[in-house]
């Protein structure tokens, strides 16, 4: 069996703190750039959210390594009768360094999603539901729909670093091609499988991302808009 508490732990100590430092960034960054009438430049809107992205990887690397390995292992377990491990020994057998194997694969997949999502969130905010005009401020609905809309294209265009950076990760059994870095993977999955494999997934991203994104910047926003009551953010 997973070690559920185990993933729990992981969940809590890296997922949290992900989201945090991303959120953050994305919102310091922003405030740097912003003009005195409350305008940003679109490319400073891009440059924060791709700091914002590269920002996260220190958290998000090695969650998915362990995730993605606790994963691939089940299938193995069934298939080849392989010993399970729990995420604390998968943690104490890749180490320090083992543990952000594939950091260049996430780093190519976060920065361009945030650059991508941010701008687009904040746009659709602005420009599609008003927020601001005459101190029109959005309902929690109009917060979810947002951040769901951003997620898609944010989501699916990166599949292809995403498809990469598991691959990379994924301890490979025997037979099993394996890879050396990001172009040996390009290389490899190009000619083995075609452009086509680049973007397996891709749908399931879109899924799990965008509902998940709209629920974390609404929750984002109704919390600062609650804590800016009592204090200056």
């Amino acid at each position: 069996m997973v070690d559920n508490d185990a993933i729990h732990k992981l969940f809590v100590q890296l997922v949290a703190p992900e989201k945090a430092i991303k959120l953050t960034m994305n919102d310091l960054i922003r405030r740097t750039f912003k003009q005195q009438d409350g305008s940003i430049h679109l490319s400073a809107e891009i440059l924060a959210g791709c700091v914002a992205g590269a920002s996260q990887v220190v958290f998000t690397n090695p969650l998915e390594i362990v995730k993605i390995r606790l994963q691939v292992q089940g299938e193995a377990a069934r298939k080849h009768g392989a010993q399970r491990q729990s995420a604390m020994q998968i943690v104490r057998s890749l180490g320090l360094l083992g543990l952000y194997k594939g950091a260049a694969a996430c780093l190519l997949r976060d920065i361009p999603f945030s650059g991508i999502y941010f701008p687009v969130y904040a746009h659709l905010k602005k420009d599609i539901f008003h927020e601001g005009k005459d101190g029109k401020k959005l309902a929690i609905g109009e917060l979810l729909t947002a951040g769901a809309v951003a997620g898609i294209p944010a989501a699916y265009l990166v599949t292809p670093a995403d498809v990469i950076k598991t691959r990379l990760q994924v301890a490979a059994r025997s037979g099993e091609t394996t890879y050396n870095g990001l172009i040996d993977a390009a290389r490899k999955i190009m000619k083995e499988e075609g452009p086509r494999a680049f973007f397996k997934g891709g749908l399931a991203r879109v899924f799990r991302s965008s509902p998940q994104f709209g629920v974390t910047l609404a929750s984002f926003e109704l919390i600062q808009q609650f804590l800016s009551q009592y204090v200056s953010i």
